[in-house]
């Protein structure tokens, strides 16, 4: 899936709009634009010794060589009020601890306060280990080497400090980030390592895998850069950012950040005896995101060469866009978040103590993990002595540009809300900033399990921690900015207005980041409760019409929860639309996945109406409707609906009339009559599924909006075809 345009919630007002706030309600006055000052250096930090443990990998592994060098690179920025450093090294994770002591040696050698140097890892995976993680110890000699190197790094950047100018620009790069994490089948789940079958969502799916259904989640694809030049136009240095694991090298190699900071500069013309110029190539929110294309057969892979480049390449083209600024407004601030940890509860403590106890037995030359069981029990030893932690944040601002630093693995679709967030005009997120507290994923996907979800050392944050981290960032970058948040409006394109302009009861876009509200675009107040096992913020159906040109519409994946609303005012006349995309196999179970629903959550029988695609009970793959086991009243369509392909949907009930429209048809796909199977004045609908919870969809919905009336054939017919010409549809 690598379609990641600005979403319909991301789109936000004009600089005259949001961008001009007044200041209020606690918000600091913004920084005043000062000359800055800027300097940059590169320091190698390759091994001087070999062996070297290195991690990135679930087993331990050991480098004999450098493929190519690594590299701490510094850019420290001075506005002759706030003086600061950001430094990006080439490495998977760092401590919060080992950062701390590092800054602290940097502060005793150059006076720069702690809390205005950022410092970042760019999780190559083939780098000497710094950090335990999984069955890899620290590569001890290099930890002890390392720290100053950084300094050094630091020193020079803050020594080179000259009049400069700044700018920045951002760009989309889909071909290098996709999200790895994928939604397994319900009939295939998998089992955990405490024993469990929880996994309904894993990482590296394998291409067009038919058991996993869609993406996790959505992608940021976005290639951040800040641009430093000299007063005269030459460049000084580039910090770019980009939201995508690691390219995949052998150890010791930068992976593909090295090749952006190697190859950026020749590209925008930096010649070989001109002063020192310094690329940088800083990790986004990429817990969840590599460059695989899952949804597409296997194809020539990338490498980091092929990534960094094609990224350089990118990064050159928007760099003659860029408009410098001598004067600009500089601020930084930090801010520490204290957070819960997922201790284990006793059920998993007697299943990891005695293979712990086994383990700790062993002699002490043996006294390491060397299985995923001894890993995962050895772990919840370890948690359940941490209730607690506590994250540095860090936001920085360079007139209209953001950076927000965070020391986790944060899942792509929070980067994104993050961003859309930002009263600044672009925002990097830093990932694995002045520390590494593990995996950070939504609250959604931790119901659907799987290896990011799982209680570890790299793991191990509250299931709130994600937005809880997004709101705290959000508030730094209002305080740097001296400007409230910016408001999600949600872009209305030719659909949405035909769809209002009907005077629907409800009209839900499911295009939220999160949970659990489904807003009612209606104004009518009628919003809607998302249940667990739903995914957020998926591509929807990609057209014109629904957002306007380039702007992607998003929609919700369900995976085995309902989306449930009361709609006041709903009698025996009504009709529902909506957008579905069905990613379950229709020969697999008797009901492929119902729709829609409504009737009394719980009620046996499942008395009301219900429309479905049928299964192996029926003509698999048509749609169906049926009004509950007791009336047993059937009504097949007749057209065989495609896997993974965007279809519209309209049922009209007109008291015992009963018509199904798909994709604009005036020709009705269902029309018969049906005795109302549920009870007088019920008016609470499910979608995704059934009001007693059998056979929910796994696919994705988008676009939902109920009427208490009967649509017309022609009204039908006009919604769809102001929606405009589909893209073609993957997953």
């Amino acid at each position: 899936m690598g379609s990641t345009r600005l979403s319909r919630r991301e789109f936000v007002a004009a600089a005259g709009g949001t961008m001009a706030m007044a200041l209020a309600g606690g918000i600091h006055a913004a920084p005043v634009a000062r000359p800055i000052r800027a300097g940059a250096c590169a320091i190698d930090i390759t091994p001087i010794k070999f062996p070297v443990r290195v991690n990135g990998s679930f087993t331990e592994r050991l480098a004999t060589r450098a493929h190519d060098r690594l590299h701490a690179r510094c850019l420290a920025l001075d506005d002759g009020t706030t003086r600061l450093a950001i430094v990006v090294v080439d490495n998977l994770l760092i401590t919060r601890e080992y950062l701390d002591a590092v800054k602290q040696k940097a502060h005793a050698a150059t006076g720069l306060p702690i809390e205005r140097m950022l410092i970042s890892a760019t999780h190559t995976h083939s780098a000497p280990a710094l950090m335990t993680t999984g069955a890899t110890r620290v590569s001890e000699d290099y930890a002890r080497y390392l720290p100053g190197r950084i300094v050094e790094a630091i020193k020079g950047a803050l020594t080179n400090l000259a009049p400069a100018r700044v700018g920045w620009a951002v760009r989309r790069a889909p071909a290098y980030t996709n999200c790895r994490r994928w939604i397994l089948r319900s009939d295939r789940m998998r089992r955990d390592p405490f024993g469990g079958r929880t996994v309904q969502a894993n990482m590296h799916p394998g291409y067009s895998n038919p058991s996993f259904v869609g993406p996790a989640g959505p992608a940021d694809d976005a290639l951040s850069i800040l641009s430093v030049q000299s007063l005269d136009g030459r460049p000084l240095a580039l910090l770019g950012n980009f939201s995508m694991h690691y390219g995949g090298a052998s150890p010791v190699s930068a992976d593909f950040c090295g090749v952006f900071s190697r190859t950026i500069g020749p590209k925008l013309g930096v010649k070989k005896g001109d002063p020192p110029f310094v690329g940088i190539l800083s990790q986004g929110t990429s817990g969840d995101l590599h460059w695989m294309d899952y949804s597409l057969p296997r194809r020539r892979p990338l490498n980091r060469f092929r990534i960094g480049e094609g990224l350089a390449d990118i990064a050159a083209k928007a760099y003659k866009s860029i408009k410098h600024h001598e004067r600009v407004p500089l601020a930084m601030v930090e801010r520490k978040l204290p957070l819960k940890v997922r201790v284990p509860d006793a059920k998993r403590m007697a299943w990891a103590k005695p293979i712990y106890d086994r383990w700790a037995k062993k002699p002490p030359e043996k006294q390491w993990p060397r299985s995923k069981r001894e890993v995962y029990a050895c772990q919840q030893v370890f948690l359940a002595g941490m209730p607690t932690d506590e994250l540095r944040l860090q936001v920085i601002r360079v007139g209209e540009f953001g950076i927000a630093a965070m020391p986790n693995e944060m899942f792509g679709i929070t980067g994104l809300k993050i961003k859309a967030l930002s009263p600044l005009a672009a925002t990097m997120n830093i990932e694995l900033a002045n520390g590494a507290s593990g995996y950070i994923p939504p609250p959604a996907q931790h119901c659907l399990g799987g290896y990011t979800t799982w209680e570890t050392g790299t793991a191990r944050l509250e299931v709130d921690a994600a937005p809880k981290i997004a709101e705290e960032l959000v508030r730094m970058l209002e305080e740097v900015s001296g400007r409230r948040r910016r408001k999600l409006v949600e872009q209305q394109g030719p659909y949405a207005k035909a769809v209002l302009g009907a005077k629907p009861l409800a009209y839900w876009r499911l295009s939220e980041f999160e949970g659990p509200r489904a807003l009612d675009s209606s104004g009518n107040g009628n919003h809607g409760t998302y249940e667990a096992r739903i995914a957020f913020h998926l591509d929807g159906p990609q057209a014109d019409g629904f957002c306007g040109r380039g702007v992607c519409n998003r929609a919700a994946h369900f995976a085995g929860g309902r989306l449930g609303a009361v709609v006041k005012g709903l009698g025996d006349i009504y009709s529902v639309e909506f957008w579905v995309w069905n990613g379950f196999p229709t020969n697999a179970r008797p009901v492929t996945g119902y729709l829609f629903s409504r009737g009394t959550d719980g009620a046996h029988g499942a008395p009301g109406d219900h429309l479905a695609i049928s299964g192996t009970h029926g003509d698999a793959g048509k749609l169906a409707f049926c009004n509950g086991n007791a009336l047993a009243e059937i009504l097949p369509g007749h057209t065989k609906l495609a896997p993974r392909t965007w279809y519209h949907v309209a049922m009209v009930r007109d008291g015992v009339d009963v018509k199904v429209y798909l994709n604009g048809n005036r020709t009705a796909e269902i029309a018969s009559q049906a005795a109302i199977g549920y009870p007088d004045g019920v008016s609470r609908l499910f979608f995704g599924g059934r009001n007693d919870n059998f056979a929910n969809f796994e696919g994705k919905l988008d676009e939902i909006a109920v009427y208490g009336r009967a649509l017309s054939p022609k009204e039908v017919a006009e919604h769809f075809a102001v929606a405009g010409r589909l893209e073609l549809a993957r997953a």
